[in-house]
């Protein structure tokens, strides 16, 4: 359906660019009246999941198609979704349309994808990108958790000895509990992450670019000093965007400053951690057990060595999919959309400068 009303005084024209359940758009509607939203579900490419913004890569438009979706975005002042997750229409379209202001990037992480539009300085001061950023803060926290639990209670030997149906004299397990984990990144998921461990009676050190005080951190350290707290972490949790001040972040120095046997959890971006530091890590003992569901290269490639190491746990970039991840991002959405239309600054900005 499209909305071919006059706009008025007030209305905002937004262009849903990602594919979107029917209901989701009534949803922002609803929320917020003073959109005027432009919808043509068979321009969009089908789901093939809850929350599949991409869609089925098998979907193309032909030459009339695309000219219908290229006017359909070029007429909107925000888009929900960049084109295609394609930065380079996104270039496309913030050049053919002057009157485009916002730009919702639908992923947490969406400013690599802003960066890589390779924008000009006055494209970046006229249109607003923001992220979906604390949408996955719950699930990412809990799957966090997980790998925590993982690590303590000895999953790969639990998993061998079932394998080889063996019956070992008993062994002491791990405990969170009374145990020290590092968080980077003390966002969404870091802070729920934090909420999470202190209920479990366990030490929280985090680190964040601001400095702010989180609940449930009991010692904040800046990233540059993080070497000051490592020989006392039991596990390390990252959920850093991936940036060049992140970028093999975890690597040989700091795998060499931990106590023998950490654990290590990616729910970030793939890029912060040194993988093949990480490699030689696991299989010094220097860390005992890693759960990722970020990697450097998505997907993993099939020869990587994390795909068989025993004490990794492997998961496809799918521990923030829920299903009702579609509708929260769009709740977020019609939220940002109001405070817009009131003046008020939105949610999640995208910082341009370093497209965190």
């Amino acid at each position: 359906m499209t909305r071919t009303g006059a706009p008025r005084d007030g209305d905002l024209t937004v262009a849903i660019a990602a594919p979107l359940a029917a209901e989701h758009v009534q949803l922002i509607e609803d929320a917020e009246p003073r959109l005027r939203v432009l919808y043509e579900p068979d321009l969009l490419p089908p789901m093939r999941f809850p929350a599949d913004f991409s869609g089925d890569p098998a979907f193309t438009r032909g030459p009339a198609e695309q000219e219908r979706f290229n006017a359909l975005v070029d007429s909107a002042e925000a888009l929900y979704g960049v084109p295609d997750v394609d930065p380079h229409a996104l270039k496309r379209v913030v050049g053919a349309n002057p009157r485009l202001r916002w730009v919702h990037t639908m992923a947490a992480g969406g400013g690599g994808l802003v960066k890589s539009a390779g924008l000009s300085a006055q494209d970046l001061s006229r249109v607003t990108f923001t992220t979906s950023a604390g949408v996955h803060g719950a699930p990412l926290a809990e799957f966090a958790l997980f790998g925590l639990l993982a690590g303590a209670k000895h999953l790969p030997r639990l998993r061998d000895l079932q394998s080889r149906r063996e019956w070992p004299d008993r062994w002491p397990m791990g405990q969170l509990a009374g145990s020290t984990v590092l968080i980077l990144g003390l966002g969404g998921i870091g802070a729920v992450l934090a909420e999470y461990l202190q209920a479990l009676g366990v030490r929280t050190i985090g680190s964040n670019r601001s400095g702010r005080a989180v609940p449930g951190i009991d010692e904040l350290v800046p990233l540059d000093e993080l070497a000051s707290v490592l020989p006392r972490v039991d596990a390390i949790v990252s959920t850093l965007p991936g940036t060049a001040a992140t970028d093999g972040l975890l690597g040989a120095e700091v795998f060499a400053a931990v106590p023998p046997g950490v654990t290590v959890v990616n729910v970030g971006r793939g890029t912060v951690i040194d993988e093949s530091a990480l490699l030689n890590a696991l299989d010094s003992g220097a860390v005992g057990f890693a759960a990722l569901d970020v990697f450097a290269v998505e997907p993993l490639p099939p020869s990587s060595p994390l795909w068989s190491h025993p004490r990794v746990l492997a998961s496809p970039h799918t521990a923030a999919l829920t299903l009702s991840e579609e509708k929260r991002i769009a709740e977020l959405f019609a939220r940002n959309a109001s405070a817009i239309l009131d003046g008020r600054t939105p949610a999640n900005i995208v910082d341009t400068d370093h497209f965190y």
